[in-house]
């Protein structure tokens, strides 16, 4: 347990100090950073992390194949609880910030002055931060989620969740749920997804979330994935399943699989939602959807191989092609609606298929890169085995 005592206005003690793993180049392990004293402007608040999941973001910034400053706390994915909290400090819905609050918030701090801002572009802030993607500095050690604590700042979207909520279903809240919400929301705005065909490439977290959530709205899902163990789970999600390996006589191939549905009276991919950043899975998207349809590109944030696009087509389809990347605080309270009226029906907990302690964080972020599980865990709280 971790005590709290506040120093005037500003300053908070914690005993034990919070600690922090500090990542600083591929190949090198974390290292724990102390932060005994935190100084909480007006707005921030303290969280002490229940439990935080590996994004594959993390996996691409530790393996080297994705740009980083250093040195860096990770970790984007979190719920904890709010155990200190400076004047002004409001939830996502302009209500007062308690102590106590079970937490989840937006991988996003913004201004909300700036034009971006203004036009509804919070999570492309002129002066942005991002946790879990700043270098470490002085004031704001406390910055990712692979820690005891977080420090929130001023500008960051934080929504309640309830003490019935499975922890490892409403970390990904913060990252994967509320980015499936954002990409979904692009969708609708284009084609009214009850009674739609909608393609998901990617099983992932986000294009099961996607999946569930498109289901839910009353669409008919396919889910290409070439994992067998993903597409069951989609399966169980209420989707249709392709694998985009099979060849020949498969039932599986993707052609097979759509030309079903268009004898069932569905003859095009109205909504085609890209959620794996594979260069051949954004040619699936942008070749399969129809007449007046919408790709969804989500999956594209890592360097990657380009992709030719033949304009005529997009023109004559009357196609939209539109990229989501993170998401607005309405979407995150959205993903956590979601999560909170369906998690009892929905095994998503057993996505996250193993848990270690904070001091094993490198053993977390190995097994994640290996694929086996569509999440993997972080709780500072364990103990070592």
């Amino acid at each position: 347990m971790h005590t709290v005592v506040r120093v005037g206005d500003l300053d908070v003690i914690v005993k034990p100090s919070p600690v922090a793993m500090v990542w600083y180049e591929p190949g090198r392990p974390h290292e724990a950073l102390a932060a005994p004293g935190v100084r909480l402007a007006p707005g921030e608040a303290l969280v002490e992390v229940e439990l935080a999941t590996v994004c594959g973001s993390d996996v691409h910034t530790v393996s080297g194949h994705r740009s980083a400053p250093a040195p860096l706390v990770l970790g984007h994915e979190q719920v904890g609880r709010v155990v200190a909290v400076g004047d002004g400090a409001v939830r996502a819905d302009g209500t007062r910030l308690a102590l106590g609050d079970r937490v989840v918030w937006s991988v996003t701090v913004s201004c909300g002055d700036c034009d971006r801002c203004r036009r509804g572009f919070t999570q492309k802030c002129r002066v942005l931060a991002k946790y879990g993607h700043e270098r470490v500095h002085r004031g704001w050690e406390l910055s990712g989620g692979f820690a005891t604590h977080v420090q929130l700042r001023a500008g960051t979207a934080t929504v309640r969740v309830s003490e019935s909520l499975p922890a490892a279903i409403a970390a990904p809240a913060s990252c994967a749920t509320a980015t499936a919400v954002a990409a979904l929301d692009a969708a609708a705005a284009k084609v009214d997804l009850d009674g739609a065909l909608v393609l998901v490439t990617g099983a992932g977290m986000i294009g099961l979330s996607v999946a569930a959530m498109a289901v839910e709205a009353g669409a008919e899902v396919v889910v290409a994935d070439p994992d067998a163990s993903r597409r069951a789970f989609a399966r169980r999600l209420g989707a249709v399943t392709a694998d985009p390996l099979a060849r020949g006589t498969s039932p599986e191939r993707l052609d097979s699989v759509l030309a079903g549905f268009a004898e069932r009276g569905l003859p095009e991919v109205l909504v085609a939602i890209e959620a794996s950043g594979t260069a051949a899975a954004v040619r699936t998207v942008l070749d399969v959807v129809g007449v007046g349809g919408v790709a969804v590109l989500v999956g594209s944030v890592s360097p990657g191989s380009e992709v030719s696009l033949d304009p005529e087509t997009v023109v004559r389809r009357l196609a939209t092609v539109t990229g989501v990347h993170n998401y607005t605080a309405g979407q995150l309270e959205q993903a956590v609606a979601f999560l909170e009226r369906s998690w009892q029906s929905l095994p998503f907990d057993e996505l996250v298929g193993v848990t270690h302690p904070l001091a094993e964080l490198d053993l977390a972020l190995e097994e994640a890169a290996t694929g086996l599980h569509v999440r993997v865990g972080v709780a500072p709280g364990r103990r070592p085995i």
